[in-house]
């Protein structure tokens, strides 16, 4: 019986990264195609690691194959450094040059600003987090045996 509640907890887990991702990726792309915002370079970035997790964990949640955490969870937090990275240069001014953008739209630039505090790259960070968290919380396969 435990066994059984563990997998209902694995499927639900990616089920819900894989929901995050795609939450992100659409988002991502209404924000640039849709509200025409040109995305900067870390935006870039962030987009290159978000864009496959929608693929891997969408193929993990159907075949309910945990083990894809050990490719999801590096991008995860890879992509949550590089959007905190991001978020700090946009709200703290020292960030600003630590790696400056050289072409196209400054990493600085605030397109929306909900709350005071709430940016695209933040948003990008709190997908980032919860995806990363889901894999945290999965279990391997040979714990569960």
């Amino acid at each position: 019986m435990g066994n059984k509640r563990a997998t209902s907890t694995q499927g639900f887990l990616l089920y819900g990264a894989w929901v995050v991702s795609l939450v992100a990726t659409f988002g991502s792309l209404y924000f640039s195609e849709i509200k025409g915002f040109i995305p900067c370079e870390l935006c870039w970035y962030q987009r290159i690691l978000m864009y496959p997790l929608t693929l891997i964990l969408g193929i993990g949640t159907f075949q309910n194959d945990s083990s894809v955490k050990k490719f999801v969870l590096p991008l995860a937090l890879i992509g949550g450094s590089i959007s905190l990275m991001h978020y700090l240069e946009q709200k703290i001014p020292g960030f600003g040059g630590i790696k400056p953008c050289v072409s196209g739209v400054p990493c600085n630039t605030e397109y929306i600003n909900w709350f005071g505090f709430v940016t695209i790259p933040f948003l990008a960070l709190v997908a980032f987090v919860m995806i990363a968290c889901s894999m945290i919380f999965i279990k391997s396969k040979k714990s569960m045996e």
